[in-house]
C-alpha cells in the first residue's frame, strides 16, 4: 500500500514568517481573521472529494493532519473540535509561530508546552504530533518534545535553499518515510525530490502553486514508486485569493505568497484524482500502520 499524508498548517494570512517584519505579534489581534472560513473550505473539500485515488468509487473522505497554531486554537476552539469531529488528526504548530532555532530554550519550552495544553484542553485527548514553524526544527526542540510526551515530529525539510529550515539527525527506515531520531521520537519529514544528491523542493506550499500541476503530479508518482508515502503540506490562506494584500513586502515574497491562490483547490482536486490506489491518511494513522507492520 502507498500513502499520501496531507498536512495543513493552521495559521492565518498575517502570521506567515515573511510578513512578521510588517505585522508583529502585537498587531495580530487587530487583523482581519480569515483562517476559520478557509479551514472550512478545506474541510468541505476533504469531505466532498472522497478517495478519488481509489478509482473514484469510494465516498470515504480524505484524512489529513491539521497542525494548529495555539494562538488560533485559543480564539477558535470550536474550529479545533470541528477538525477532530470530521475525522482528522489535530497536532501542534506551536503557539506564536516562533522559530525554534531563533529563540532561547526557555521561550521554546513555554511555546511548545502552552500550545499542546491548549489543544488537549479543547479536545480532551492527547496531541501526539508537532510541526515547527517554517520547519525550524533542531535537536533542542526535539529534546523538549520528548519531555512533553510527543510521539512524532514532522518538521524536517531537506531543502537547503531556505535558511529558516533546521537540521536534526535522523535514521531512515527502508522505503518508509518515517525515521527515528536521537530522541524517543519518530520524524516524518517533508517529501522533496532528490536529484544528484540535492533536494528539489516538492513538498507543497508555494512550490505546489508555482509549479505546473502536471509536473508536480509526475514528481509525486515518481517518489511513490520508490517510497511507500508522500508527505505534503499547505496552509488555509493558500485557498484564499481575496485575502488582504499587504503593502511594502518585497517583490519575491509577494510573488511567493499571492501567486495562483485561486488555483490551489482545483490543483489539489486534480492531484487527488490522479493518485489512484493511494490511501490518504493522517500522520498518526500512518505511524500506527507502520508500527503494526
Amino acid at each position: 500500500m502507498r500513502y499520501f499524508l496531507l498536512t495543513i498548517d493552521i495559521e492565518d494570512w498575517f502570521q506567515v514568517e515573511n510578513f512578521r517584519p510588517y505585522i508583529p505579534l502585537s498587531r495580530w489581534s487587530s487583523c482581519e481573521s480569515r483562517v476559520e472560513r478557509n479551514t472550512h473550505l478545506l474541510l468541505d473539500f476533504l469531505d466532498m472529494s472522497g478517495c478519488a485515488a481509489n478509482g473514484g468509487t469510494s465516498v470515504s473522505p480524505l484524512r489529513a493532519t491539521f497542525f494548529v497554531l495555539g494562538w488560533v486554537a485559543e480564539r477558535l476552539p470550536g474550529l479545533v473540535r470541528q477538525i477532530q469531529a470530521r475525522g482528522h488528526e489535530v497536532a501542534s504548530h506551536g503557539y506564536n509561530h516562533v522559530l525554534c532555532n531563533r529563540c532561547s530554550i526557555e521561550e521554546l519550552r513555554k511555546d511548545i508546552l502552552e500550545s499542546r495544553k491548549i489543544l488537549e484542553d479543547i479536545l480532551g485527548s492527547a496531541v501526539l504530533g508537532y510541526r515547527a514553524p517554517s520547519f525550524s526544527i533542531n535537536e533542542q526542540a526535539l529534546e523538549i518534545l520528548e519531555e512533553c510526551g510527543y510521539l512524532y515530529d514532522s518538521s524536517f525539510n531537506s531543502f537547503s535553499g531556505n535558511n529558516r529550515h533546521g537540521t536534526i539527525r535522523m535514521f531512515p527506515n527502508g522505503t518508509d518515510i518515517v525515521c527515528k531520531t536521537l530522541r524517543n521520537l519518530y520524524e516524518l519529514p517533508i517529501t522533496n525530490l532528490e536529484v544528484g544528491g540535492f533536494a528539489v523542493p516538492a513538498g507543497g506550499g508555494a512550490y505546489f502553486r508555482l509549479m505546473p500541476v502536471r509536473v508536480f503530479e509526475k514528481i509525486v508518482q515518481s517518489v511513490l514508486k520508490r517510497r511507500n508515502a508522500y508527505l505534503f503540506y499547505m496552509h488555509p490562506w493558500e485557498v484564499d485569493p481575496d485575502q488582504p494584500r499587504l503593502k511594502g513586502v518585497p517583490g519575491f515574497s509577494r510573488f511567493r505568497h499571492y501567486t495562483n491562490l485561486a488555483r490551489t483547490l482545483p490543483r489539489l482536486q486534480f492531484l487527488v484524482s490522479r493518485l489512484r490506489g493511494i490511501s490518504f491518511v493522517s500522520c498518526g494513522e500512518y505511524l500506527r500502520k507502520m508500527s503494526a507492520r
